[in-house]
């Protein structure tokens, strides 16, 4: 059976880093276990070391266990560059190379849980997690 293709946002990835028993770190231990191929761009990882030591009172990680976290996303996972193309009905322009990874991509899901980007869900393959968890985990 063919693996799916799935976007993981920055969200879903904080979570699952930051909570490995959520839905999201149940989405990143099914990735890491090799049930997922995950796509991401330079944009997503570039978020997510800006974000994700934020959470560092929970992970107790050092620089060197962020730098070594970016490293093994950008080995681990399908790296594409977003699409530069626009979509006007994106409520927040800032999510616009989050949804141009998506179709870069061409992958299966763009799993967040982003509510602007959760809105184009009826124009995009777009998934919250837990519904994604609900039809594939």
């Amino acid at each position: 059976m063919p693996t799916l293709r799935v976007v993981l946002d920055t969200n879903v990835l904080v979570s699952g880093l930051a909570y490995p028993n959520s839905v999201p770190g149940r989405i990143v231990t099914a990735w890491r276990q090799g049930g997922l191929d995950v796509v991401l761009s330079r944009y997503i990882l570039d978020e997510l070391a800006r974000v994700l030591p934020r959470l560092n009172h929970r992970l107790n990680w050092t620089d060197a266990d962020f730098a070594d976290l970016m490293d093994i996303l950008a080995l681990t996972a399908d790296l594409v560059e977003p699409d530069t193309g626009t979509d006007a009905r994106l409520r927040d322009h800032a999510d616009q190379p989050v949804l141009g990874t998506l179709v870069a991509a061409k992958a299966d899901y763009l799993v967040t849980g982003d509510r602007d980007l959760l809105a184009l869900a009826e124009h995009y393959p777009i998934i919250s997690p837990v519904a994604f968890w609900e039809r594939h985990g």
